[in-house]
């Protein structure tokens, strides 16, 4: 197998912490998005959508999306689990990382894609021209700060967002709070169950 992506995005991140956490360590070859590398006429060829993570597998298949590369490894590396360990706790852990890639990482996405110079004509990944709207910058705001609202009700003597365990779902959520720095945003001063969670999640992550 073989991995392309640019660790310090948001995306290639979830992975790198799935990883790093299971102890999974796959032949990396980075692609650099601040150069534009994912335009390149070589990665267009392992990945047409221009985006990263791409997880190549032995057999060629590609998967571009974070849920199936970790569910492809969750099975080949079963210790440690991420992904639950009953069939409810596995559904669950799936419908949060829903909420936090909808809720949470999109919003600030919106936020970060329709400003400035760096993502004129890039509102949305991949290589189509999507102009940017400024209004979805406020827009954007509203529903992080909502998502942060609803996270910190659900945490209320709670330690992990599923079950007993940390999950994939934290894992994304603890990734969106970092991401939220990129528009500067943070988990607002009184969401104290959020706060406590972060740094519990940032111990066993190790930081």
């Amino acid at each position: 197998m073989k991995l392309y992506t640019f660790e310090m995005a948001p995306n290639p991140r979830r992975l790198k912490l799935f990883m790093q956490y299971k102890g999974i360590d796959i032949e990396t070859q980075t692609i650099n998005l601040g150069d534009k590398e994912q335009f390149t006429e070589s990665y267009r060829a392992i990945n047409p959508n221009c985006t990263v993570p791409a997880l190549q597998l032995d057999d060629g298949t590609v998967l571009t999306d974070v849920i199936s590369a970790c569910l492809y490894l969750e099975s080949l590396y079963p210790d440690k689990p991420l992904l639950g360990s009953t069939p409810l706790e596995q559904a669950q852990i799936i419908g949060w990382d829903h909420k936090v890639f909808v809720d949470g990482l999109a919003a600030v996405a919106e936020m970060l894609r329709n400003r400035g110079d760096f993502f004129q004509g890039r509102a949305l990944p991949g290589d189509e021209v999507i102009e940017q709207i400024p209004a979805l910058v406020e827009r954007g705001q509203q529903r992080l700060h909502s998502f942060f609202q609803a996270l910190e009700v659900h945490l209320v003597e709670r330690d992990y967002l599923v079950g007993n365990a940390i999950s994939l779902a934290d894992i994304d959520a603890f990734v969106l709070c970092d991401f939220a720095g990129w528009v500067k945003e943070s988990i607002p001063e009184g969401c104290s169950q959020l706060q406590a969670w972060y740094q519990r999640i940032a111990k066993q992550l190790g930081g």
